[in-house]
């Protein structure tokens, strides 16, 4: 009987041993039991905002003692990865929200994206317990330009302006939550007046993976240099940088990139006409290559970018067109007041009232005015054009078509020029006549010198009330 009973004992001592080392194998010794309260200062969630940058964020927690404390946060809650919010030789620890914030997007937080935040404080090898909240972090540092590298001799080839020149790549935070327009800019060295590139939006979440960068014509990025001052066969710095904007808070927020350096040696630009099309215009919203009511701007002979168009307006909407038959480039009312913007998804440029206006318009610095004048007086019976380069030499005017759309505008197209002169001139009599001493387009004055002509077909269209002219060369 006594052997029966030390068995049954032994038994029991096995089975107490199995369930303890059970125990023990089931149980997280890495966690540490908190030896200190930490306060959570945050109920629910939060957003920060750019705004609140200056505000305090304060922690207080048990005092354990004299020495220094330590206040971590982590995105996870077992603190695998942990970042320093700060330190303190008191129980309570204040930073600013500007300075939490930076702390959460180094520990790996995106932008505008509801994130856990775990926080707790280590003094030595005693531990606060852990606490959270959700919170909602906003971008601080801009884009980083990681292509063309700084220094680049970038080449500029007038044989082929189609061809892409450099392909501008930029890094910058995986993630914002809202979708981000990216602007390329450049500006000469020195200089703090930036002109656009393009732009880039970055919807989110991102399904067809747009990439963030942005490939630059040599046409466009030779027509950016000079524009910003380049020198026509001299080489010259010039800086790019790469402006993010998103208007998912309030206010927006808007970073830009550090400064990246680049060398061109523009060459001579071609004059690239602009054309008016949209409802409040002759041409209606029909761009087609036919359409001889889309009348073109006037340029500038000293500012390659700068554009105007004196004459009547219907109430409506209307945008600047490149290319006849392409609204590849276009550009149309961007997202302030008075700017452009070159994105496909521009607005129209808006006419309250019916009635004859100044346009004017810099595609270098994306801006225009739309200012009422005056408006004018009777149109001509007829108006044509006349000199030795003419199909009727200096015998007779060559009769133009008055625009229906607004009667001081007239135009002839496919006709052709022999190298030469002419002039501009009403009911053919030379009472009153216009000349210019510019080619291919400029302001005509009352009798004003013989316009130069190359040899050519060409569409003319002249404005009696503004004397803006232009021969386009088919």
């Amino acid at each position: 009987m006594k052997n029966i009973i030390k068995l049954f004992l032994a038994s029991l001592v096995i089975a107490f041993v199995v369930v303890s080392c059970t125990d023990d194998a089931d149980r997280d010794w890495t966690s540490q039991e908190a030896s200190f309260k930490l306060y959570n200062p945050i109920s629910g969630s939060t957003v920060l905002y750019e705004t609140m940058k200056s505000n305090p964020f304060t922690l207080s927690w048990e005092s354990v003692g004299s020495g220094n404390y330590s206040v971590v946060l982590s995105a996870t809650e077992d603190f695998a990865t942990k970042t320093e919010l700060g330190t303190s030789t008191a129980n309570t620890f204040t930073t600013t929200i500007g300075d939490f914030n930076t702390k959460l997007l180094k520990a790996g937080f995106s932008p505008f994206t509801p994130q856990t935040v775990y926080l707790r404080v280590e003094k030595g090898s005693e531990l606060s317990n852990s606490i959270n909240f959700t919170v909602t972090a906003y971008p601080v540092a801009g884009p980083i330009i990681t292509a063309p590298a700084g220094g680049s001799v970038i080449l500029l080839n007038s044989s082929n302006q189609a061809a892409v020149a450099t392909t501008v790549t930029w890094s910058d935070y995986a993630n914002y939550g809202a979708a981000v327009s990216y602007k390329v800019e450049i500006a000469k060295k020195g200089s703090s007046t930036f002109l656009s590139l393009g732009e880039v939006t970055i919807p989110s979440p991102n399904p067809n993976n747009i990439a963030k960068s942005l490939a630059v014509s040599t046409e466009d990025l030779n027509t950016a240099a000079i524009n910003a001052g380049g020198v026509v066969g001299t080489q010259a710095d010039f800086d790019l940088r790469i402006t993010a904007k998103t208007s998912f808070s309030t206010p927006s927020i808007e970073l830009k990139s550090e400064l990246s350096g680049i060398k061109l040696t523009p060459y001579k630009l071609e004059f690239v006409n602009l054309y008016l099309v949209g409802d409040a215009t002759a041409a209606e919203w029909n761009n087609s290559t036919t359409n001889e009511n889309m009348y073109p701007l006037l340029g500038d002979h000293s500012v390659n970018s700068a554009y105007s168009y004196t004459g009547y307006f219907k109430t409506g909407g209307f945008k600047l067109i490149k290319e006849k038959g392409s609204w590849n480039s276009q550009y149309g009312a961007g997202s302030a007041a008075g700017t452009l913007s070159t994105d496909g998804g521009s607005g129209n440029i808006n006419v309250a009232t019916a009635g004859y206006y100044k346009f004017t318009a810099d595609v270098a610095t994306l801006t225009y005015t739309l200012v009422p004048v005056s408006t004018p007086g009777s149109a001509f019976p007829t108006v044509g054009i006349i000199g030795d380069a003419t199909p009727n030499s200096w015998n007779s005017s060559t009769a133009m078509t008055k625009s229906a759309f607004d009667p001081h505008v007239w135009y002839i197209t496919n006709v052709t020029l022999t190298a030469g002169e002419l002039k501009f001139r009403a009911n053919d009599s030379w009472d009153v006549n216009w000349g210019s001493g510019d080619e291919d387009f400029g302001t005509a004055t009352s009798g004003g010198s013989n316009i130069p002509v190359k040899a050519g077909t060409y569409n003319i269209y002249f404005n009696d009330y503004s004397g803006a002219y232009s021969l386009i060369k088919q």
